[in-house]
């Protein structure tokens, strides 16, 4: 199959190196040519622009960082004008349903392209197994006909059709938004649990044999309490950018997003104190700093001084 594949940055270029040695025809292309430079050699065409990607592709993946850059490149770089009629937008990004409404309803309908939206979780190491979940909305039959092409970069298993376009997106959003809201919630319990004296290990032990329990404090959290790790394989300049999509979904639906508009005020002073690339898990060491000790089992270590 003829692929376009546009966005080759951390998850990215592992999808697209995935589809290349699936032997599918695929041109590439991104804001940095040199990123392409592992596709090229497996075989792949390089595109000098998102035109150009578009042009010949049956089906056209993107994978870009934000809704102004996805519109930027359907639009204005061309990529919508360029698709053949009847061809396949698949849009993997972190998006939003107005954004691809946009692309859709100035060239993408008139022109007979069809779009399903596809985000993804499994962050960068999903990307590299092949193994991302790939939430998807759009029609049933186009989700049946892009379907290989969707396992070829995910889990066969956890690849979802989540309803009509724009649920991907919702779907995505949603999962985020939940997960940086168990954070900041279990933080803040552990924190007031720890500074009253309680054992650390004791605590989390307690919360997961209560209805309280979560994959959070079983799984997620043991990269922090075990090795210190925050995980920067997502920044929290992507966690803003996500939490703050998220607030205003709720806000362009008339849903009140009191507590979801907390986590992001907490998200965003976390980015704040430890900078754009500081991992995901970073507003944790919000926490910390209240609690006077950072978070690890089997060992009181001091934190630094309390935010003010």
């Amino acid at each position: 199959m003829r692929i376009g594949f546009i966005g080759l940055g951390n998850m990215g270029r592992h999808m697209a190196r995935h589809l290349i040695r699936a032997g599918h025809e695929v041109t590439v292309h991104d804001s940095r040519p040199e990123a392409a430079a592992e596709h090229v050699a497996l075989g792949a065409l390089w595109a000098d622009t998102a035109a150009q990607c578009a042009a010949h592709a049956e089906v056209l993946v993107t994978m870009l960082p934000n809704p102004r850059v996805v519109e930027d490149v359907l639009l204005r770089g061309g990529a919508a004008e360029a698709l053949p009629t009847d061809a396949v937008w698949i849009d993997m990004s972190t998006s939003t349903p107005g954004a691809a409404e946009r692309v859709a309803a100035e060239v993408l309908d008139r022109r007979g392209v069809r779009r399903l939206d596809a985000p993804v979780s499994g962050m960068a190491h999903g990307a590299e197994a092949g193994m991302l979940q790939i939430f998807v909305g759009g029609d049933a039959a186009d989700f049946d006909e892009a379907l290989p092409v969707l396992r070829v970069m995910g889990d066969a298993e956890r690849i979802l059709h989540v309803g009509p376009l724009g649920a991907g997106y919702t779907v995505k959003l949603m999962i985020n938004l939940l997960w940086f809201s168990h954070l900041t919630a279990s933080s803040e319990v552990l924190a007031m649990g720890v500074k009253a004296g309680v054992d650390l290990g004791i605590l989390r032990n307690a919360l997961l044999a209560s209805p309280a329990a979560s994959n959070f404090l079983e799984r997620d959290i043991m990269c922090v309490l075990a090795d210190g790790d925050y995980d920067d394989s997502f920044a929290m300049a992507l966690a803003c950018k996500d939490l703050g999509l998220a607030v205003d979904l709720g806000r362009d639906l008339g849903v009140s997003t009191e507590l979801s508009a907390l986590v992001e005020q907490i998200y965003r002073r976390a980015k704040s104190r430890h900078g754009d690339l500081a991992g995901e898990m970073t507003p944790v060491r919000l926490y910390e700093e209240l609690a006077g000790r950072e978070f690890r089992l089997g060992a009181e270590v001091a934190a630094g001084p309390v935010a003010v």
